[in-house]
C-alpha cells in the first residue's frame, strides 16, 4: 500500500464503470492506477478522480497500473470546471506534462509548479500567460535549454536582443547578421521570455500583459515548440483556436 499527493491529469473509461486515472504526484512523479467503480456517481472514488483534481491518494502499486484504494480531495479547482476557457487551458497544462515526462520520476519542482499553475487559473489569473509560463518552464524538462540570459552566440549580456530558435536563444545585436531568420521581437517580449524562464512562479507576480504582447510571445514559444519539442498536442490546438474565436468575438463587440 502506498500514499501520495497527487494531481490527476488524466482519465479514461476502463470497462463498465471503472477508470483509468494518471495522476501526477509529489513522491512518485506520474502514475497510473485503475479507479474501480469510479464512473458510478455513488463511488467514494468519483470525486477524487475528476480532472484536475488535487487530492491524497491511497494505492497498491505495481510493475504496471496500480489499484486506487481511497482518496480525498484537497482541491477540485471549481472555477476551473466551471469555465470552458479555464479548462482548455488547464487541459493543455496536464497534456504537457503529461507528455513531457516518464513514469515514477519524482520531481517536486514539477509538482509544485504544476499545481501552482492550476491554482492561479482557478483564482482568475490569465490562463494565457500562465500557460506560456508554463511552457517556458517545461524546456527543461523536455531536454531543451535556449541560452536566454546572454547572447547565445557572442555570450554578450548587454544590448538589444532579438529571439532565434536556430542560435537556441536570444542573440544580441551584435551578431543579427549572423542570423537572418531570427525573430525580431519587440523588446518586452524578450524580456517576458527571459522572466518566464529564468525566474520562479512566486517572483513574477501578477503580470498584467496586452494582448499583442501576448501574441508575439505565443508566437515565439510556438516557434521554438513547433522546432525543437516534437510535442503535437491536440490541446494545443485547440486552444489556439478558440483564441481566435475570442479574438473574433471581441471585435464584434467592439463594433
Amino acid at each position: 500500500m502506498e500514499k501520495c499527493e497527487g494531481i490527476v491529469i488524466r482519465q479514461t473509461s476502463y470497462r463498465e464503470s471503472d477508470k483509468i486515472v494518471r495522476m501526477y504526484t509529489r513522491e512518485f512523479g506520474k502514475i497510473g492506477v485503475v479507479a474501480r467503480g469510479a464512473k458510478k456517481t455513488k463511488s467514494r472514488l468519483a470525486a477524487v478522480t475528476q480532472l484536475f483534481t488535487n487530492g491524497y491518494f491511497t494505492f497498491f502499486g505495481g510493475n504496471g497500473l496500480g489499484t486506487l484504494q481511497q482518496g480525498e480531495v484537497i482541491e477540485n479547482f471549481s472555477s476551473i470546471q466551471q469555465d470552458i476557457f479555464m479548462t482548455a487551458y488547464a487541459t493543455y497544462v496536464c497534456e504537457l506534462l503529461d507528455k513531457a515526462t516518464e513514469e515514477r520520476q519524482p520531481n517536486p519542482y514539477l509538482y509544485e509548479l504544476t499545481f501552482q499553475i492550476l491554482r492561479d487559473i482557478n483564482e482568475g489569473y490569465d490562463p494565457q500567460i500562465l500557460t506560456q509560463i508554463y511552457e517556458m518552464k517545461m524546456l527543461p524538462v523536455l531536454g531543451l535549454y535556449p541560452t536566454m540570459d546572454k547572447c547565445a552566440i557572442c555570450g554578450e549580456t548587454t544590448g538589444h536582443f532579438d529571439f532565434s530558435t536556430s542560435s537556441n536563444g536570444i542573440i544580441c545585436h551584435r551578431c543579427f547578421e549572423k542570423d537572418r531568420y531570427r525573430m525580431h521581437l519587440p523588446e518586452n517580449v524578450v524580456k517576458l521570455l527571459r522572466l518566464f524562464f529564468i525566474f520562479q512562479l512566486d517572483r513574477l507576480g501578477n503580470i498584467d500583459v496586452k494582448p499583442e504582447t501576448k501574441e508575439w510571445l505565443q508566437k515565439a514559444i510556438d516557434t521554438y515548440y513547433d522546432e525543437y519539442s516534437g510535442l503535437y498536442l491536440k490541446s494545443r490546438k485547440f486552444i489556439r483556436e478558440m483564441d481566435k474565436w475570442e479574438n473574433m468575438l471581441k471585435k464584434d463587440s467592439d463594433d
